[in-house]
């Protein structure tokens, strides 16, 4: 068949799209955005054609001799909805979408860090429904500052003398040294260089915030005289960086936030401390590593200290720094600040997180991370053997499960030498049963509605019990799977 007659095979856009077939897609996704996959669909057939001589695979047919043009034409309409179908259903996915963690990191950067509290939820709901008090002081009936209430809240939970917010821990680290630290010098400790994700080191963050870094100490061993001697009529700062995701061990020596804010007093240069992850309460208490936590810096001296909200904190993203009055009012009134604030939603959950640490007696039970992070060896085990059988169910013969003892993580940097003892269930090959592979189980798994992710170590799929908040739904999801992969 000729070019030219392929091309007439060719249905036109309004064909297609007035086809009934098209009517669910043009619903769910919108007339303008089906019509512009058809014309690109129509633009791979017209390519195929111009350097292949033929219509694509998708929309062939086995052509029966005296079939009319025009009924050819309808056939090919039907390819076009199929494929239509195909091009089209992962629009509807390719964002954020809801997932079961459990890859045994808890607070994992990639799948979403903490869950929020029903609190939270609540609290973020309303001021997206109703318009609110984000900026408007009741008391004084006039125009106030978004920061106000939580900085009271911080207030009387870590003893801070103020609080400011913005949108990450990075931007808090970046508002600090640029604004009390432009064109001056900042010490800090060459073991406290850190990158964290993303590639986030804090030597280009200083050169963005216009300061010049000035290293002391050697990458070990790091003495309070290195500063000292360090200091001149240009330092600006002091600076500890807690190195959140890596630990140096052995013949090692650092100076402590005590130390440190002993010497800035004496030569009168503020110390900031970027703590990371930061926890408020002492996880020591729920048998877990213990965490650095803002309210001691505050008491060593640190004149300001700067945390994750969407972390230990388990609240949303959020750079929360905290400490000296006179130095928040500088961050609240430079420029960047405006660029870097929060929006009304990352307030409403943040203002709703604190609330929940004046009852510390109830947070295992009230927020999310806090409840994972602390929940019993017993009960994941339990859960694991109620699990078993729907696991089984997805994967017959091919895999056997069973729930063995695992080892997990904090995440997000908090305490990366530390190990969570937690329960997994494990998939294992039954190779004289199937030939696929743990890599197609877990691309099955990944596959559903509500994606499963696990981790894939020791020839075995694993599927840390942690994780799992809504069982029931987990259950559903398997189900799910089964249905269509047993089909």
């Amino acid at each position: 068949m000729t070019a030219q007659a392929l091309y007439a095979h060719l249905p036109s856009v309004d064909l297609i799209l007035n086809h009934q077939s098209q009517q669910a897609l043009i619903n769910q996704y919108g007339k303008e955005h089906i019509t512009a996959l058809v014309r690109q669909l129509l633009d791979q057939a017209r390519d195929s054609i111009k350097q292949q001589q033929q219509l694509p695979l998708w929309l062939s047919l086995n052509e029966c001799d005296g079939l009319a043009l025009t009924q050819l034409k309808q056939q090919r309409i039907t390819l076009f909805s199929e494929q239509l179908a195909q091009v089209a259903q992962p629009l509807g996915s390719k964002g954020q979408r809801r997932a079961f963690n459990l890859t045994g990191t808890i607070l994992h950067t990639n799948l979403g860090r903490a869950l929020q509290a029903e609190a939270a939820i609540k609290a973020v709901t309303d001021v997206m429904r109703f318009p609110s008090t984000l900026e408007y002081s009741l008391q004084q009936g006039k125009r106030g500052h978004r920061d106000h209430a939580i900085s009271e809240q911080l207030q009387q939970l870590i003893g801070c003398e103020d609080a400011c917010l913005v949108n990450n821990n990075a931007a808090a680290v970046l508002l600090m040294l640029a604004s009390l630290a432009n064109g001056k010098e900042v010490i800090v400790s060459r073991g406290e260089l850190v990158e964290i994700g993303g590639s986030f080191r804090i030597p280009d963050v200083m050169r963005q915030a216009g300061c010049q870094l000035v290293e002391v100490g050697a990458t070990n061993r790091t003495h309070l005289k290195d500063y000292q001697q360090a200091i001149n009529e240009n330092t600006a700062l002091l600076m500890k960086v807690h190195t959140s995701n890596y630990m140096i061990q052995g013949f090692t020596s650092a100076v402590s936030e005590a130390e440190l804010c002993a010497l800035g007093r004496s030569m009168q240069v503020p110390v900031i401390s970027d703590l990371g992850s930061g926890s408020l309460i002492d996880l020591a208490q729920y048998g877990l590593p213990s965490e650095p936590m803002p309210q001691k810096m505050l008491q060593d001296g640190i004149d300001l200290v700067s945390f994750s909200g969407d972390k230990l904190l388990g609240g949303p993203q959020a750079g929360i720094i905290a400490g000296n009055a006179d130095l928040i009012a500088q961050l609240q009134h430079h420029p960047l600040k405006r660029a870097l604030r929060c929006d009304k939603m990352t307030l409403a959950a943040l203002e709703a997180t604190l609330n929940l640490y004046r009852h510390p007696e109830r947070l295992p039970c009230d927020l999310p991370t806090l409840s994972m992070l602390t929940r019993s060896l017993d009960a994941l085990t339990d859960l694991g053997q109620r699990l078993i059988p729907h696991c089984q169910q997805l994967v017959g013969q091919h895999f056997t499960v069973s729930v063995m003892p695992s080892m997990g993580q904090i995440g997000s940097g908090a305490l990366p030498t530390e190990q969570l003892e937690s329960v997994a269930l494990c998939f294992s090959v039954n190779n004289n049963q199937t030939s696929q592979t743990l890599n197609d189980l877990a691309d099955l798994l990944a596959s559903g509605e509500i994606p499963i992710i696990g981790r894939i170590h020791h020839n075995r799929l694993w599927l840390c019990l942690r994780g799992i908040s809504h069982e029931q739904d987990f259950i559903a999801q398997l189900a799910q799977l089964s249905l269509t992969h047993n089909e």
